[in-house]
């Protein structure tokens, strides 16, 4: 079934096809939504632990999408630190689509890691929150007016680190939590709009952000990467490594009317790993 069909989908840093952002572009794009891909392209200067996708990449995705799943598709370049280039992201979408249906903030990044709070160098704890948290805003405030009118929903990703703290990785928690908390107020004031917000929390999924996890624990710990991975699959109930689709198959729930009574939500994904009331 095409739940999503003749609805717009914005998906930010969905620029990798390793990551959870094209995931949900895929699983979109296959039940009928139009697919917009948004990252930053242009990297140079962005020294990121995990490097964003490129141009060429984004349009080679967009180009994929639309032949096989045949929806319209456009690659937009965009740094969600800067808000000049978010409004222009935003006038593009508008010139080509008139409207978005869905938004899916899903650009994240970490700096300085591995640190404590008290040795963490403090322009990399700044950029950090800024892509994280301070994106999610920039980018909601911008598409909202084009959600305004007819609804849509919008899908933050935040994480489990955002509920439970991890060792030296400070910033990417603070964050985190920070989009839970931001998820539940643009809940509250948007739910006028019939515009219904929220989060989505995954735990360890196989992205280029976890291989390097393991690989930088493995270092720090003279182990090895599988090693490492065997350890975390121990505290994880289903005594495995989710995958990006299985996050995604959760945002295309959120992104459709089969979840029209679910806003303000936090939504844990991570295999029984984090279970609360």
């Amino acid at each position: 079934m095409q739940e999503l069909k003749n609805k717009t989908a914005l998906i930010t840093g969905a620029g990798k096809k390793s990551g959870i952002g094209y995931a949900m572009a895929q699983k979109m794009a296959a039940k009928g939504a139009n697919i917009i891909i948004a990252d930053f392209g242009n990297s140079d200067g962005f020294k990121a632990d995990v490097g964003t996708g490129t141009m060429a990449e984004m349009d080679i995705i967009a180009a994929e999408l639309k032949e096989k799943y045949k929806v319209a598709t456009l690659a937009v370049n965009v740094d969600v630190t800067d808000t000049e280039t978010v409004n222009q992201m935003a006038e593009t979408i508008k010139t080509e689509f008139s409207s978005v249906d869905i938004l899916c903030n899903n650009a994240g990044a970490t700096f300085g890691v591995p640190n404590g709070v008290h040795t963490y160098d403090e322009d990399a704890w700044t950029k950090t929150v800024d892509v994280n948290l301070h994106g999610v805003f920039r980018v909601s405030k911008a598409v909202v007016p084009l959600m305004q009118g007819k609804g849509g929903c919008i899908i933050n990703t935040a994480s489990r680190a955002g509920k439970v703290p991890p060792l030296f990785n400070g910033a990417y928690a603070v964050s985190k939590a920070g989009v839970i908390m931001l998820t539940k107020v643009m809940a509250r004031e948007l739910s006028g709009l019939n515009i219904r917000v929220n989060a989505i929390c995954p735990g360890q999924i196989m992205t280029d952000l976890e291989k390097w996890r393991f690989g930088l624990e493995a270092q720090f710990l003279n182990t090895s990467v599988e090693e490492q991975e065997q350890k975390m699959c121990e505290t994880i109930p289903l005594g495995r490594i989710g995958t990006p689709g299985e996050v995604a198959d959760m945002a295309v729930f959120l992104a459709s009317d089969a979840s029209s009574y679910v806003t303000g939500q936090a939504l844990n994904i991570c295999g029984g790993q984090l279970m609360e009331l």
